[in-house]
């Protein structure tokens, strides 16, 4: 018995065809590359003025406004301060699982958190 081996003339697709369907590929997908697939535009930190660590921002009366002048914070991760309030500690962002291990590390400096008196 004879095996058959297929050549490009039984193929229907050439390899000349196949690099032309990946070259126009890259081409329409590489002005994505550096878009960030895995955020969304707003979770990205808003460009406001930094708030200098010796003015740190009370995460018990913050408004929005006053918490997105945190570095590193975006209005999502603001909007979740102020829903989860009243706060002990600082701290208490993460023992509650209000923000991650990475956006309390950015922010700690920053944030203080007054107890009602």
């Amino acid at each position: 018995m004879q095996t058959v081996r297929p050549t490009h003339k039984n193929n229907p697709v050439t390899p000349l065809a196949r690099l032309a369907f990946v070259a126009i590929l890259l081409a329409a997908f590489s002005p994505l590359a550096g878009t960030g697939f895995s955020q969304s535009s707003r979770d990205q930190p808003h460009a406001q003025k930094a708030t200098p660590p010796e003015e740190k921002t009370d995460i018990n009366s913050a408004s929005i406004d006053q918490l997105m002048k945190v570095p590193g914070m975006t209005r999502t991760w603001a909007a979740r301060i102020i829903r989860f309030r009243p706060y002990r500690a600082k701290n208490d962002l993460l023992d509650r699982g209000v923000v991650t291990n990475e956006i309390y590390d950015r922010i700690k400096d920053y944030i203080i958190a007054h107890r009602a008196k």
